[in-house]
């Protein structure tokens, strides 16, 4: 697909019908981070995650000439500290639509979203090494914690616990 100018993209709620698209550009996402095979999720399971009877997460995608080429991924995380937050899971935009100035549109969304709910917070994770998402969150003027270790239990671990 060629470059498509980012006056033509429209920035919307995310959709069940949108889950597929969305999947696709998770396993986009896994090729770029080197670990396809990390990737347990389903388009099943994001679509019940997503839109069932008790969604876990809120979806903004980004829509150009009737195809999804970017998406948002957030969720409610709460800080004994500070109150309500959001924390922005994902933001992907597809490869071929890059640079366009989707990304900013879809991070400013979030930021949107954040403002909506009152959010006090608002978190998201890059890996050290992505030096193109990095110099993008510099923009925003955001701050990075060095102080702070991410920890986690796979599925695994919790059935062991």
């Amino acid at each position: 697909m060629p470059k498509i100018n980012v006056m033509n993209v429209i920035i919307r709620k995310g959709r069940k019908e949108d889950v597929p698209a969305v999947h696709t550009l998770v396993m986009e996402l896994a090729i770029f981070e080197k670990a396809p095979d990390q990737v347990t999720n389903t388009v099943e399971k994001m679509m019940e995650d997503g839109f069932g009877q008790s969604p876990v997460y809120g979806l903004i995608v980004a829509e150009a000439e009737n195809k999804i080429i970017g998406m948002a991924i957030y969720f409610i995380k709460y800080s004994t500290w500070r109150g309500k937050g959001l924390f922005l899971e994902d933001l992907i935009v597809t490869e071929s639509q890059r640079k366009t100035g989707t990304g900013k549109k879809l991070f400013d969304a979030v930021v949107a979203e954040a403002k909506r709910m009152n959010a006090k917070t608002m978190h998201w994770q890059v890996l050290d090494w992505n030096t193109p998402a990095i110099n993008f969150y510099k923009k925003y003027n955001c701050t990075f914690e060095a102080e702070w270790i991410d920890c986690k239990l796979t599925g695994q671990q919790i059935k062991d616990s």
